[in-house]
């Protein structure tokens, strides 16, 4: 699956970055990690932390699939609120997605005193606003939610937006707590550490076939073996080309990243800025001074299809950008790039086992928040793999019915 189109921003940001021999032989693992982006990195370091022998495996360059198109968002809340999460799973399971999304979050930042390259982590704030005056009373329902359960979160009126902003909206969620990322440095940071750690990395490395045996997994490479006691998959959306999850579905979007900005617009604490329509356009700012807009989602075409429309999407983002900030009429796009984009129908991510794969687990971080749910990912079957029972992997079942059930 050919996953990115155009010209993506991040790899220009690290000049040197590590890299990793090929396969040329047969190894022994506790846990073998197929796939190395932000899943396959997050998994493979905390599996280090555990002590748990683990060999990670790419086939192209670490960093270079999706990871490399995204946009490097990481929020609490996500495509589905969590007004409609509670009454979708139950009240329960509806507040314990969330608190796994704020827990994350802030595990990630605590990865700024851990990790030897800068993956620029930086606490932001985010501003959801209504798109329709029609959409304000759901806003309101969802600040309720949200203040009822400990979230950090404001209600803003039309007028408040407007004193900080260089646009107005009918009404707004204004929420703290979220930050961003430079995606490709924290994927690089994340298996640098782990490497140190003792796991080991393979680049250019495809996995060709699998074995699945009474006590573990034996994978098969062009040059080499793995066998292995475990497998974590995380192979992002390249999954449904191996095995096919009817709760997900594929699509491309896109983004385009400005040139810097002299004299930065109105923009309170340079906060996300996301919108209650679906799909919704989203903007943030990076350390460097650029600004980034993404969406303008259609669906799934071939990658030739895609790579034409690059250009004139990443158009079209750059004048809503202008339509909200008209005092930066006239920048030029520096980077713009499309990418295939995958969610789930219930807007919750695929995490662990599968009764057809033994021994095995899946990473399938699907939906706006992926980074995240790979931080939730991670965790969670690091433990599994210990020995640790982790319940909360119920929620993320990859048999679980493709709809939700009414709430």
């Amino acid at each position: 699956m050919i996953l990115n189109s155009g010209n993506t921003p991040w790899r220009s940001t690290l000049q040197h970055p590590p890299t990793y021999s090929a396969l040329e032989d047969t190894v022994h693992c506790d846990c073998l990690v197929v796939g190395a982006g932000i899943g396959g990195a997050m998994a493979s370091y905390h599996l280090s932390l555990s002590g748990a022998e683990t060999v990670l495996i790419e086939k192209r360059r670490v960093g270079s699939g999706s990871s490399h198109a995204n946009t490097g968002l990481l929020q609490i809340s996500n495509d589905k609120s969590l007004t409609s999460c509670m009454n979708s799973f139950g009240q329960k399971n509806g507040l314990l997605f969330y608190k796994l999304c704020q827990t994350a979050v802030r595990n990630i930042l605590d990865f700024r005193d851990k990790l030897d390259i800068d993956a620029q982590i930086i606490p932001r704030s985010s501003l959801l606003y209504a798109s329709t005056p029609a959409d304000v009373s759901t806003l309101r329902e969802e600040y309720e939610n949200l203040v009822a359960h400990g979230f950090d979160s404001e209600f803003w009126d039309e007028e408040r937006i407007a004193s900080v902003y260089s646009f107005s909206k009918p009404a707004a969620l204004y929420s703290r707590s979220d930050a961003e990322t430079n995606p490709y440095r924290l994927v690089h940071s994340l298996i640098a550490k782990a490497a140190m750690n003792g796991v080991r990395v393979y680049e250019q490395t495809e996995a060709k076939h699998y074995e699945f045996t009474e006590d573990g997994v034996i994978c098969h490479t062009e040059y080499g073996r793995i066998v292995a006691k475990k497998v974590i998959f995380a192979m992002g959306y390249e999954t449904q080309e191996f095995k096919k999850d009817r709760g997900a579905k594929l699509i491309n979007t896109y983004a385009m990243m400005t040139k810097p900005v002299k004299e930065f617009p109105k923009w309170h604490e340079r906060s996300f800025l996301w919108e209650t329509a679906r799909p919704y356009l989203y903007f943030r700012t990076t350390p460097e001074g650029h600004i980034i807009a993404g969406g303008k989602d259609e669906p799934l075409t071939d990658s030739e299809r895609r790579d034409v429309r690059v250009i004139s999407r990443s158009q079209r983002l750059l004048e809503e950008l202008e339509a909200l900030f008209p005092e930066i009429k006239g920048i030029e796009i520096e980077y713009s790039w499309g990418a295939v984009f995958g969610s789930t129908y219930d807007g919750l991510p695929y995490i662990g086992p599968h009764p057809r794969f033994p021994h095995c687990y899946f990473i399938e971080g699907y939906g706006g928040n992926g980074t995240v749910y790979s931080m939730i990912a991670a965790e969670l079957l690091a433990d599994t793999i210990a020995g640790k029972h982790r319940p909360e992997l119920d929620l993320f079942s990859l048999t679980r019915s493709a709809k939700p059930s009414p709430s």
